[in-house]
């Protein structure tokens, strides 16, 4: 077994930003441990110097206090400092359902229009921002589609902008694009299915090699578990972000972030089970809860969480 891949120090990973690792350190209750810190960061190839300074930076943009000195330091995160890793739970667990065949497309197209002025162009562009994350794409100027239902957020975040005058919806269930008009026609016309799906394709990768290490003779030890958690997490952040979540009756079948996203799941429940293996302490970090918690229900729904 070819297990060098996988190794947490391993440069052909994609690099981790040290201020994105002490945000994927932070547990439960909240807190950073900075021997855990550097232990971790020292295998993903940080230097102390960096982590340094990043710890600086954080505390003087008040996302962190810092209570002692050096490794025996305790960082505490504000409330807003902990989300810096992980993409929207709800968006993470509609994805896990529509994999386990539990969220099945319902044939209508959600259209949103609106026309803001240029006056309020920060509240235009968040409105824009808001409609692309949540899985919509444009049609033409002003005028945005999804295949999901997210009418009620939408409306929530306009609200919020000021500018629900100005936005339009509507549900369309003929819709037509050019000549285009069959569905799966349209969401490969108007999404970039084969970017997201390379995505995919890079996340299940890593997942497999993770696998891969965790099943070597050689256990982990609780700061490579922590390494390989944080790249894993970064790794799924990168291929779920841009991901629409189109509904699987619009891919093409297998689809590739099924796969990942299954692939993911198993590494987290390998990792949770290698921790309780070696009495690892349950406030582990909060990105552990986070994914374990989302991911795991419906890989049990489903039969077994390792892959064949």
């Amino acid at each position: 077994m070819n297990t060098t891949t996988a190794t947490p120090g391993d440069a052909s990973w994609p690099p981790i930003p040290t201020r994105l690792l002490v945000h994927a350190l932070v547990r439960g209750d909240g807190t950073v441990d900075a021997g855990e810190l550097y232990a971790v960061a020292g295998l993903l190839g940080m230097t102390d110097q960096q982590v340094r300074l990043c710890v600086k930076r954080l505390v003087a943009e008040g996302r962190f206090t810092h209570e002692g000195r050096g490794r025996k330091a305790l960082l505490r995160a504000t409330p807003d400092a902990t989300g810096a890793i992980d993409p929207d739970v709800d968006l993470v667990r509609h994805a896990y359902r529509q994999d386990h065949g539990l969220a099945p497309w319902n044939g209508t197209w959600y259209l949103f229009a609106f026309a803001v002025p240029e006056s309020r162009r920060t509240a235009r562009d968040a409105l824009r921002d808001t409609l692309l994350h949540l899985g919509a794409t444009p049609l033409q100027g002003g005028l945005y589609v999804c295949a999901n239902p997210i009418t009620p957020l939408v409306e929530i975040r306009a609200h919020e902008l000021g500018v629900s005058s100005a936005l339009t919806h509507l549900t369309s269930d003929d819709l037509r694009v050019g000549d285009l008009t069959d569905p799966t026609a349209l969401a490969a016309a108007l999404w970039p299915i084969d970017e997201i799906a390379e995505r995919h394709s890079r996340l299940a990768a890593l997942a497999r090699a993770c696998l891969d290490r965790i099943d070597a003779p050689e256990a982990l030890t609780g700061p490579e578990r922590l390494t390989m958690a944080v790249r894993l997490a970064a790794a799924f952040t990168e291929a779920m972000e841009p991901d629409p979540l189109l509904p699987p009756e619009l891919l093409p079948q297998p689809w590739e972030g099924a796969e990942s996203r299954r692939l993911a799941a198993a590494c987290w429940s390998a990792l949770a089970e290698a921790d309780a293996a070696d009495g690892a302490s349950p406030s582990g970090p909060r990105l552990f809860s986070l994914y374990e918690g989302v991911m795991d229900g419906p890989q049990r729904d489903g039969g077994e969480h390792r892959p064949a």
